[in-house]
């Protein structure tokens, strides 16, 4: 699997990096760790990243997509990095390549590329990423490294997730032997302006309980574009940026974060205990087994997701 990857970047002078919309840590994490493997193991290769700007992940060194042409994509490697399904990858150019791999880590849900290495058992793209770097035998520059690592903290949750492992630590302590500052990227993840902490204990007042061990937040389209004027924040920041106030109550199990925007509404589900996977693949969307994504029509949609969540506990399963 590994090895088929190699050849593949080994083959190209050119080589193009997408990863998912809306990046976070993780899929900006991969796109910069891996352009910097590669380009310290093959520097005679033209490497670039595309895709949308972030503002949550600003801080990180090298994110910057670089604007490209058409042409660039004739006799290119497009690799496509932590995205399940065609419609979430920015930029949809990928399309152009002489051939396209992917490397992903959430659980299968359609064909992508010619190529594919996907693992659902890594807590992170980066720690495949950085497994494969190792297994082929690829040198990490400090860049690639702080990266990769940026990524496993923001996909594992600090380490918390149950996805994390004694392969999790081992990949991390395997980074942190370039000289780079772990705490300096856990003050750019974790610190916030006063507005969004503040923003946050609001969010808490917005909890339903649902029963059955099952937590929901609502916020109306109306709501979002008020906070969009007030705060400055967008539907993403709202959507995954609020679903993890409902994370640590007790007695809830599952919870999920409902932002209703002119697409749809976006949903957030996360379990502690519980495979909600299948019922994000039901309404549309995919992810991981304890934290997956979709989008719905519409509110009494959204309940409908709630009440197939709380039959899901009820089973057990």
């Amino acid at each position: 699997m590994y090895e088929t990857a190699l050849d593949l970047i080994k083959k190209y002078d050119t080589i193009i990096i997408h990863r998912h919309t809306n990046p976070d840590g993780d899929a900006l994490g991969s796109q910069i760790g891996l352009k910097e493997l590669i380009k310290t193991n093959f520097p005679d290769k033209t490497v670039y990243i595309v895709g949308d700007k972030t503002k949550r992940y600003a801080f990180m060194e090298g994110c910057e997509p670089n604007e490209i042409v058409d042409e660039t994509y004739t006799n290119a490697l497009a690799i496509v990095l932590d995205t399940s399904a065609k419609f979430m990858i920015s930029d949809d150019r990928y399309t152009l390549a002489k051939q396209t791999l992917r490397f992903d880590h959430h659980i299968y849900c359609e064909d992508i590329c010619d190529v594919d290495v996907i693992d659902p058992t890594f807590e992170s793209c980066c720690g495949l990423i950085t497994q494969f770097a190792l297994d082929c035998g690829l040198q990490f520059n400090v860049l690639a490294a702080k990266s990769l690592f940026t990524g496993m903290v923001t996909d594992s949750g600090r380490f918390r997730y149950d996805s994390a492992n004694s392969r999790t630590f081992y990949l991390a302590s395997v980074l942190t032997r370039q000289p780079f500052d772990p705490n300096e990227i856990y003050c750019q993840l974790y610190a916030d302006d006063l507005s969004m902490v503040q923003l946050r204990a609001q969010y808490t007042l917005k909890i339903t309980l649902a029963g059955d061990g099952v937590a929901y937040i609502v916020t109306t389209k109306d709501e979002l574009d008020r906070l969009v004027a007030e705060k400055g924040v967008d539907a993403f920041g709202i959507s995954r940026g609020m679903v993890g106030v409902m994370a640590d109550i007790k007695g809830v199990d599952s919870w999920v974060n409902f932002t209703q925007t002119e697409q749809g509404v976006l949903c957030e589900l996360r379990s502690k205990k519980y495979n909600i996977n299948p019922i994000a693949v039901k309404y549309g969307g995919g992810g991981h087994a304890k934290a997956s994504g979709a989008t719905v029509a519409d509110i009494p949609t959204a309940m409908q997701m709630v009440q197939d969540i709380k039959t899901l506990h009820k089973q057990g399963v």
